[in-house]
C-alpha cells in the first residue's frame, strides 16, 4: 500500500533501537526523510546509515537526551519544519508504591508526559499552518490496564493520554491528527530488563520468566518492532486522516476488555 507520505519529513525520538527504530524504518520505507534522536551517538548513527542505505531517504541524527529542555531545544533546531512527530522515551524503572518519592514522579513526568507535550507545543503550530500533520505518541498498554510494578509509568503516561484527548480534537480541523500507540510486551531491551527483574524476584531463569510472560499473552509471543513500526507508519499516512485522539493497543490481546 502506498501510504502517501513520500517526501514528508519526520522526527522520531529515541529511535536508535527498539520500538522507535521500528517506527523510523517503517516511515523511511514509505519515503519519509527523517530526523532521528537518541542518547547514544554511535548506535544512532549506525542505524541511521542503515536506513540511508536501505531506503535512500535523507536522515539527520541528533544525539541527546530528549527528556531534557536542552535536548529538546537541540532536536527542534535540527528538525525544523516537520510533518510527522513520533514521541518516545524509555520508561521509568519498575518498583513498588513504597519505593517512590516526589523526585521519582517528577522524573517520570519529565520523560513520559512533559517532554512529548513540549515537542507537540513546538511543532503543532507549523503543522496547522501547513494544513497537514501527524503525531504518534508511544505510550503503554498500562494506560488501559495498569501494571502494578510500573506505577511511575502508569501515572505519567495516563497524564499524557488525558492531554492528547483534548488537544487532538482542537487541532484535527487543521488537518493534524494526534494518536497514541499503546505497546504491550515487545521483543526489546525494555522487555529483556523486565524479564531479568522478574527472574531475580522469582528465583528462576530469564528464559523461564519470558516463557511465563508469553503465556499471559493470547498471541503467545512478544511483539516485534517491525509490526509496531508498520502500525505507526499507517497512523502517519494519508489513509489515517479520520483517526483522531485514539489509543490503539498493540499487545497481542493481553488487555482483556470489550472496549
Amino acid at each position: 500500500m502506498d501510504l502517501g507520505i513520500k517526501g514528508k519529513r519526520g522526527l522520531v525520538c529515541a529511535s536508535s533501537k527498539g520500538l522507535g527504530l521500528g517506527c523510523a524504518r517503517a516511515l523511511a520505507e514509505a519515503g519519509v526523510d527523517l530526523v532521528m534522536n537518541a542518547r547514544g551517538a554511535e548506535t544512532l548513527e549506525a542505524e541511521a546509515q542503515r536506513i540511508r542505505d536501505d531506503f535512500g531517504v535523507d536522515v539527520k541524527t541528533v544525539a541527546c537526551d530528549i527528556t531534557t529542555e536542552a535536548g529538546q531545544a537541540r532536536v527542534l533546531e535540527a528538525a525544523g519544519a516537520v510533518d510527522i512527530l513520533v514521541t518516545n522515551a524509555g520508561g521509568p524503572p519498575p518498583g513498588m508504591w513504597t519505593d517512590w518519592d516526589r523526585e521519582d514522579f517528577i522524573a517520570a513526568l519529565d520523560a513520559n508526559m512533559l517532554a512529548p507535550i513540549a515537542l507537540m507545543k513546538a511543532l503543532l503550530p507549523g503543522m496547522m499552518e501547513r494544513g497537514w500533520g501527524r503525531v504518534v505518541n508511544i505510550t503503554s498498554q498500562s494506560v488501559k490496564s495498569p501494571i502494578p510494578v510500573l506505577g511511575l509509568s502508569n501515572s505519567a503516561r495516563a497524564g499524557l493520554t488525558g492531554y492528547v484527548a483534548g488537544t487532538a480534537r482542537q487541532v484535527a480541523g487543521k488537518g493534524v491528527n494526534i494518536n497514541n500507540l499503546l505497546p504491550g510486551i515487545h521483543d526489546t531491551d525494555r522487555a529483556a530488563a523486565l524479564d531479568k527483574g522478574a527472574a531475580e524476584r522469582e528465583g528462576i531463569a530469564v528464559d523461564q520468566a519470558r516463557e511465563n510472560r508469553e503465556g499471559t499473552i493470547p498471541a503467545g509471543r512478544y511483539g516485534t518492532k517491525e509490526e509496531f513500526g508498520a502500525t505507526c507508519a499507517f497512523l502517519c499516512s494519508e489513509h489515517a486522516g479520520y483517526i483522531v485522539g485514539q489509543n490503539i493497543l498493540l499487545d497481542g490481546g493481553a488487555v482483556n476488555s470489550t472496549l
